[in-house]
C-alpha cells in the first residue's frame, strides 16, 4: 500500500500529534477509555482520534471501537473534523463526527484548549454479533465530556447556583458556597460562559455496515430492503421483506427502481456524460490489460485506447455495452439494450437527488467495481481491499491516475462526476420532463413495470 501512502492516497489528511502536550492529553483520554497509554511521541490521528500508528504499537486496531459497534472518539482539536474516518464499521459514523464537531465548534475550541475530549457514539445495541440485532440499531446519541468531567461539573455547578439563587438561606450556606468555589474553579463562571455541548442524536435508517461481509440497509424507502455483497443465506432470516446479494440482479435493478434511487449518468445534468462513460471505459481496459498481463507502466490515456482498439474482440461485454452507449450520445447511433442482468448496467448509474444518495453511490461501486475512480470516492474500504489483489502494474497505474486526475482537485473531479451542484458530496440532481423519452425506449425500460 504504499504507493497509496505516499501519494496522499492512503492516511491522507490527518492530524500530526507532536507536541508533549498533546501527546500527555491523548494519552490522558485513552486511559479514560481503554485503560491503555501509548510510549510514542508522535503519531496521527482521524476524525475520530484513531491512530494506525498507536493502532500498531498497542497490537490492537480496534482499540477505539472494541466489537466494532459503539466508536469510541478522543477530540485534540476541532482541526479533526475535516479528517477521514479510519476502519469504518458504519457508513454514517464519520457525518455523525464531523457535525457533531461542526455544531459544537466553538465550545469544543474552548474545551480543547485546555484538555481532550473522550466521547463515545453509543447505538441501541452494545454487539452485533449475530445479523438480526443490526435491525436493533435505529439511532445513535454522541456522549462526551473532558477527561477531567469539565461538562458534568458544569451541569452540577449551573444546578448548584440555581440553587444558592432560590434558596433564601444561601448565603449561609457555607457547604454549598465551597461546593460551587471548588467547582468553578475547574469549570470557571459557568453563568457568563457556559460551558455545554449540544444533545445530538442521529436516525439510523439508511446505513452501510463492514459487518457479515458487508451490507446495505435501507429502511426509510417505500419498499425496504438488504442488501449483502456476501451470500445472503449466511444472514439467516432477517425481519425485513426482501434481502438480496449481488448475484440478485435483477432484484436489486427493480428495488433501485421502485424507490427512484437511481438514474441513468446520460440523464444527468450539469455533467459531460460522455466523458464519463469513456473513462469508465478506459478503467475496464486496464483491469483486461491485467488479467491479461500487459505491462501498463507509464501508460497514458491515449495508450490505454489504443490497446483497446487493437483488442476490441478480447475486451468484456462491459466494455461494449458502454462504448455503444457512448455512439448513441455522440454520433446518434443505435439506442443500447443494456437489461439489468448485462454486466454493463451499473455502470451506466448514478444515485438521484435522495437521502439515500450516498449509500446508493457507494453500493453502485461496489456493483460495477471496475471503475476505480468510483470505487475509491464513494467506497474506499472495498477499494483498499481490491488493490491488494492487483498486480504491480495495474496498482502503479491506478495510484498515478489518481494522484494526476483526483487528488489534485477532488472537487472538481467530484463536480465532474456528480455534477456542479455537488463539489464535496455525492450527486444531487433534479430529474427532468425530457428524461420521459430515454425512461419509455431506453435500456432501463427493461426493468420498469
Amino acid at each position: 500500500m504504499h504507493r497509496l501512502i505516499q501519494r496522499g492516497l492512503m492516511f491522507g489528511n490527518l492530524i500530526e500529534v507532536a507536541s508533549p502536550i498533546l501527546v500527555e492529553r491523548y494519552n490522558r483520554a485513552l486511559k479514560h477509555l481503554t485503560g491503555k497509554t501509548t510510549d510514542l511521541t508522535d503519531f496521527h490521528i482521524d476524525v475520530s482520534g484513531y491512530s494506525p500508528e498507536v493502532g500498531d504499537a498497542l497490537g490492537d486496531h480496534l482499540y477505539l471501537n472494541q466489537g466494532g459497534c459503539n466508536r469510541q472518539f478522543i477530540l485534540l482539536t476541532t482541526d479533526q473534523k475535516t479528517a477521514p474516518l479510519l476502519n469504518a464499521k458504519f457508513s454514517n459514523s464519520r457525518d455523525i463526527l464531523r457535525h457533531f464537531i461542526e455544531e459544537n465548534e466553538p465550545q469544543l475550541f474552548a474545551l480543547t484548549a485546555r484538555d481532550s475530549v473522550a466521547g463515545e457514539l453509543v447505538n441501541s445495541v452494545f454487539s452485533v454479533s449475530d445479523p438480526v440485532r443490526l435491525f436493533d440499531i435505529r439511532k445513535v446519541t454522541v456522549e462526551a465530556d473532558t477527561t477531567e468531567g469539565t461538562l458534568r461539573d458544569a451541569e452540577k455547578l449551573g444546578a448548584l447556583a440555581e440553587r444558592f439563587k432560590q434558596d433564601e438561606d444561601g448565603w449561609f450556606d457555607d457547604v454549598l458556597i465551597a461546593d460551587m468555589i471548588t467547582l468553578a474553579k475547574r469549570t470557571g463562571d459557568v453563568t457568563r460562559n457556559p460551558v455545554t455541548l449540544r444533545h445530538m442524536a442521529f436516525d439510523q435508517e439508511d446505513f452501510w455496515t463492514a459487518h457479515f461481509g458487508g451490507v446495505y440497509f435501507f429502511r426509510g424507502v417505500g419498499h425496504p430492503a438488504a442488501i449483502t455483497s456476501g451470500i445472503k443465506g449466511d444472514l439467516g432470516k432477517l425481519p425485513i421483506k426482501y434481502t438480496f446479494d449481488f448475484k440478485d440482479r435483477n432484484q436489486i435493478a427493480k428495488f433501485f427502481d421502485y424507490n427512484d434511487l437511481v438514474e441513468p449518468i446520460v440523464k444527468a445534468r450539469g455533467i459531460d456524460a460522455s466523458a464519463i462513460l469513456r473513462q469508465k471505459m478506459d478503467f475496464i481496459v486496464v483491469d483486461a490489460a491485467q488479467n491479461a498481463g500487459v505491462d501498463l507502466t507509464g501508460a497514458t490515456r491515449r495508450d490505454i485506447r489504443r490497446l483497446a482498439r487493437n483488442h476490441a474482440d478480447h475486451l468484456p461485454p462491459e466494455y461494449h455495452g458502454l462504448r455503444e452507449m457512448v455512439d448513441w450520445a455522440e454520433n446518434e447511433g443505435k439506442w443500447p439494450r443494456i437489461s439489468s442482468d448485462h454486466p454493463a448496467y451499473f455502470y451506466t448509474l448514478r444515485a438521484t437527488d435522495t437521502d439515500q444518495a450516498d449509500l446508493v453511490n457507494m453500493l453502485l461501486a461496489e456493483l460495477a467495481p471496475k471503475d476505480i475512480r468510483q470505487l475509491f470516492i464513494c467506497h474506499k474500504e472495498v477499494f483498499y481491499r481490491l488493490y491488494q489483489g492487483w498486480t504491480d502494474t495495474k496498482k502503479s497505474f491506478v495510484a498515478d491516475f489518481l494522484e494526476r486526475e483526483y487528488q489534485v482537485d477532488k472537487a472538481g473531479a467530484r463536480a465532474a462526476l456528480f455534477g456542479h451542484d455537488a463539489p464535496l458530496e455525492m450527486p444531487r440532481v433534479r430529474r427532468r420532463a425530457s428524461d420521459d423519452m430515454i425512461d419509455r425506449v431506453g435500456p432501463w425500460g427493461a426493468v420498469r413495470r
